[in-house]
């Protein structure tokens, strides 16, 4: 008979701050890591085809580093075979060293009974073969990646093309002007890493582990959404994981924690940043909630008539507490706050603090507030933003 491991009681306040430290925002960061660092703390930063003030995954960093020019988060991503693209919490750049790990998707990606693209007879081995002798290649390079302007209506080849990195044949080694850039995994992966020897459930038991490192705590629905695996498949090897069970007050429900975050209490300077909306701090809905009281919902994707907060609306960080949400646009120099709902007069220094810094990097020299959701903190923001912004030109 064996014994069930002691359990620790965590407080909200704790696991808040354990979580916020996991991902990055409490203590100081690791600026000789930088990029790379950030990407490999995480352990997965997701792709979205949005840019506002920038793609998602330039944000990532941003969000934890500060103003870190954009040019060098993509080569810190891209170069030397650092990084990969797969699916994982959704399209996501991954470290090359979780290569292995995702056999357990690769197999079953080579054992569905049948897609929803058929392809021409010889198709997929010319692009195998042309990558060999011409690669690395995008879709376009390759032939054409659609057959008509629907966007869905993919033409063979780039079905052939992803067919195969879904296989783990091929491998997306960067993003040019957005358009995948594909090559072979055998030229792209180092040869210690090229392989799928490890059988699904020591696949599962590294990424639960790796989930549970990168939010710190957790709950099973928490740890199975970072990667997007099944509950089923968390509940089969958490136990081996490595990861400790927690109770973690008001949370309702059983919980597991890195036992490293627990060793020491989280301590240190809180970031205070624009968020992206996809950002894995924030990534699931219900953990949001539970952790900050804050419902976050990206609205791009919605009505205009029925959004509530903006198309791009961002959640602002300060304090390790999420105190609003600014929906920004770009005109010309202008960074353009399009919407701004404040959590009271508390959090106008903090968003005007945000805004300032967002507007830094991407080189804006000017902030237009325009509404409002509390009509009379408009013009205490604005006059914050004024002030922050001749500060920083002193």
């Amino acid at each position: 008979m064996t014994t069930a491991p002691p359990t620790t009681d965590l407080s909200a306040d704790e696991a808040r701050r354990i979580a916020l430290r996991a991902q990055g925002f409490l203590g100081t960061p690791d600026r000789r890591a930088g990029v790379r660092g950030v990407l490999r703390h995480l352990g997965a930063v997701q792709l979205d085809t949005i840019s506002v003030l920038a793609r998602s995954h330039e944000l990532i960093p941003y969000a934890r580093l500060g103003a870190v020019g954009r040019k060098k988060v993509e080569k810190a991503y891209w170069t030397d075979t650092h990084a990969f693209e797969y699916w994982s919490h959704a399209a996501c750049i991954l470290p090359i060293e979780e290569w292995p790990h995702f056999a357990f998707r690769r197999r079953a990606y080579r054992s569905r009974p049948h897609w929803n693209h058929q392809l021409p007879d010889g198709t997929y081995d010319q692009v195998i073969k042309q990558l060999r002798t011409e690669g690395p290649l995008t879709a376009t390079e390759l032939g054409g990646a659609k057959k008509t302007s629907e966007w869905w209506d993919w033409s063979g080849t780039k079905v052939a093309v992803e067919r195969a990195l879904m296989y783990g044949e091929v491998v997306c080694v960067e993003r040019r002007g957005w358009k995948r850039v594909y090559d072979l995994a055998e030229r792209a992966v180092p040869a210690d890493l090229l392989h799928d020897e490890l059988d699904d459930a020591e696949c599962l038991r590294r990424l639960v582990r790796l989930a549970g490192q990168s939010l710190g705590v957790g709950t099973r629905a928490d740890i199975a959404d970072y990667h997007r695996l099944k509950g089923e498949q968390v509940d089969a090897v958490i136990a081996d994981s490595g990861l400790v069970p927690v109770t973690v007050e008001g949370w309702g429900k059983p919980a597991w924690a890195d036992p490293a975050a627990l060793e020491t209490s989280p301590r240190g300077r809180h970031r205070t940043t624009l968020l992206s909306p996809f950002d894995s701090l924030i990534w699931e809905r219900a953990r949001t909630e539970r952790i900050f009281g804050f419902t976050h919902r990206l609205e791009a994707y919605v009505p205009r008539p029925k959004r509530v907060y903006g198309y791009f609306a961002m959640p602002v960080l300060a304090g390790g507490r999420l105190v609003g949400r600014v929906d920004p646009a770009r005109e010309g120099g202008t960074l353009v706050a399009r919407q701004v709902t404040l959590d009271g007069p508390k959090a106008v220094p903090a968003v005007a603090q945000a805004l300032v810094e967002a507007a830094s990097w991407v080189d804006c020299t000017d902030i237009r507030v325009e509404r409002v959701d509390a009509p009379d903190l408009r013009e205490p923001l604005a006059k914050e933003v004024t002030r922050a912004l001749s500060a920083t030109l002193l």
